[in-house]
């Protein structure tokens, strides 16, 4: 008996720190079916007559849903070019060991260690010298270029797990290295690598900086969005906030409630995963 109390005090705590946690996220989301008075009311409305309008706004407006596709577009794209990158790579630092691997992947890492206000002056400098402000093509490569780094910590972890066995009997019976890979190691790895697919869309999704600074009106994502329509008739537009902070939050959510097995996994690195 004790110890099913125990039980069903440690779940309570733990709905409560997640209603906690939800808490600001639920406020926005019921905002977003209020009228702008109602948002702003004092003391707080908490029964109310849902509206649609925020969202019909929303919608009504030319530059969203083109700023929404950009949003899955860069995201998707960018994310699956480093992953794809990023696996070559973490396998031949597995496998070959080039002189130098630890130096070398702390270069790697070191990448995201640096802030993005410390790199967004040279970046924008190469980018409109090399004429890629506000293309596609730019704006995937960057994003590609800081999503490799930490896809190679996570899926090094994983490739290490996979006992080099493997590799030795493909060899041995003929198969090429991309075959390899392909059918004997990538199966074997796939939770690090949809962890490293989570990790990165999640980070492409809410960047704003670089997006502000080397993009423009044909690739500005959602993020851009909410901050240069952040202000209308002299004050701030929480109808418009909470309808494009709510639509904003679906992919995300949707992409983490499927896969959430996988975020833990991607978050040991593999390290918790012996030989196999």
């Amino acid at each position: 008996m004790r110890t099913t109390w125990r039980e069903h005090a440690y779940h309570a705590v733990l709905w409560l720190v997640a209603l906690v946690f939800f808490a600001p996220i639920a406020w926005i989301i019921l905002s977003s079916f209020k009228t702008a008075d109602q948002i702003l009311a004092t003391p707080p409305v908490l029964l109310f007559r849902p509206t649609l309008d925020n969202y019909v706004q929303l919608f009504a407006r030319e530059s969203f849903l083109h700023q929404l596709f950009n949003s899955l577009f860069l995201s998707i794209s960018a994310v699956l070019i480093a992953v794809a990158v990023s696996f070559l790579a973490a396998f031949s630092f597995s496998r070959f060991k080039p002189a130098g691997t630890d130096f070398l992947m702390f270069l790697l890492l070191s990448i995201r260690m640096l802030p993005g206000s410390a790199a967004i002056l040279p970046v924008y400098l190469m980018y409109v010298g090399f004429g890629w402000k506000d293309t596609y093509a730019g704006m995937i490569l960057f994003y590609a270029m800081f999503s490799i780094p930490f896809s190679v910590w996570i899926l090094k972890g994983f490739i290490d797990g996979v006992s080099p066995r493997f590799d030795e009997t493909g060899r041995v019976n003929g198969a090429s290295w991309l075959r390899i890979i392909t059918r004997t190691i990538l199966p074997q790895v796939m939770p690090g690598v949809i962890a490293a697919l989570i990790f990165n869309f999640i980070f492409v999704w809410n960047e704003f900086l670089f997006n502000y600074i080397i993009g423009g009106l044909q690739t500005s994502n959602v993020p851009v969005a909410l901050s240069t329509g952040l202000y209308s008739s002299g004050g701030v537009d929480w109808t418009f906030i909470s309808a494009l902070t709510s639509v904003y939050l679906v992919p995300p959510v949707l992409v983490v409630y499927f896969f959430q097995r996988y975020l833990l996994v991607g978050m040991t690195f593999g390290t918790v995963r012996g030989e196999v």
